[in-house]
């Protein structure tokens, strides 16, 4: 089958590699559409995956083509969409119920040869039906989604909070339309991309700014959401968090980043800081969610690239141009 390998830092192989076969608790999808994400960009930048070459692409959704021995759930045919989560279900975390937090985190399209290529592999534990009204390439936005929803499980919001979102990107857009659905008072959206913000204005955010300082909130916000990684934006994030309020670091920053606290404003202040890691007990009720219409997949989809495309697709969204890419096997 036609894959993308990431086979060194910095390298995209366009390939031919052998189709995977599913063991006995394991479906085969033939891929209708697999997203490109930040952490794709990580894996290309030789951190996350921690051996390489490796076929990314953990944001899909498929037709079940093949089935293991010992799979009753779906038959051939299903149409699936599929959460890359790999815990091991035995280590300290796992047995607490924090498997995104795995001792031996694994993750299809990280460790595991993902969803940018004709076909993957998955266990069917892993897999969601799809209800008729879906298309199955949309659905590959599930996996981002599921991620909005486990960075609000991690906020455990409250009525009437007052929320800025740093970035516009298909992260923060959802996390914008999760916190309207979420009794938001208001919802502000800082970015430098003016297109992006547009389209944070027509999902109905409160304000945009390329700039905190430019909106008007001199008590701060009850919740600060990183939705960016970048480094000045979570230093600036954390300044802009109200009395009693909370930091939410949602974006994935490089290795290096770095950004300074300041403890007795932490303490007098009481001022939570706090991450959100990956998927947890999430990817099902963003299925539901994404099923009864959370998201508009035309306005989060901005391009559907052939697989063999996949580099002109990364460079694209490295520069931050449109919002979900899509590469379509």
């Amino acid at each position: 089958m036609k894959a993308v390998v990431i086979a060194e830092p910095g390298k995209i192989e366009l390939a031919t590699v052998e189709d995977p076969a599913p063991g006995p608790r394991d479906v085969v999808v033939a891929v209708a559409a697999c997203g490109l994400c930040g952490t794709d960009l990580h894996i290309l930048q030789g951190e996350f995956a921690p051996t390489l070459p490796i076929v990314p692409g953990h944001e899909f959704a498929g037709e079940v083509v093949a089935v293991g021995s010992a799979v009753t759930e779906v038959a051939v045919g299903a149409r699936v969409a599929v959460d890359p989560s790999l815990h091991c279900g035995e280590c300290h975390y796992c047995r607490q119920g924090r498997g995104n937090l795995c001792e031996r985190w694994a993750a299809i399209g990280v460790t595991e040869p993902g969803g940018a290529a004709e076909f993957a592999v998955a266990p069917v534990a892993n897999c969601v039906v799809l209800p008729d009204h879906v298309a199955t390439a949309d659905a590959a936005l599930i996996e981002p989604l599921s991620c909005a929803v486990r960075g609000y499980d991690v906020l455990r919001g409250r009525l009437g909070a007052h929320v800025l979102i740093y970035g516009s990107g298909t992260m923060g857009l959802m996390m914008l339309e999760l916190a309207k659905r979420t009794g938001a008072a208001s919802v502000d959206v800082v970015d430098v991309n003016p297109e992006r913000l547009a389209t944070a204005r027509l999902l109905g955010c409160d304000s945009t700014a390329g700039s905190a300082q430019e909106i008007s909130r001199p008590r701060g916000w009850e919740v600060v959401v990183d939705a960016t990684g970048n480094a000045d934006a979570i230093q600036d994030g954390l300044r802009r968090v109200g009395r009693g309020g909370t930091f939410l670091q949602f974006g994935v920053a490089d290795y290096a980043a770095r950004a300074v606290i300041e403890p007795y404003r932490i303490y007098n202040q009481e001022i939570t800081i706090t991450g959100s890691m990956a998927v947890l007990h999430s990817y099902e009720r963003a299925a539901e969610l994404f099923a009864a219409g959370v998201l508009d997949p035309g306005v989060f989809i901005s391009d559907r690239f052939p697989l063999t495309d996949y580099p002109h697709a990364i460079e694209r969204f490295r520069a931050g141009i449109g919002r979900k890419i899509l590469v379509q096997p």
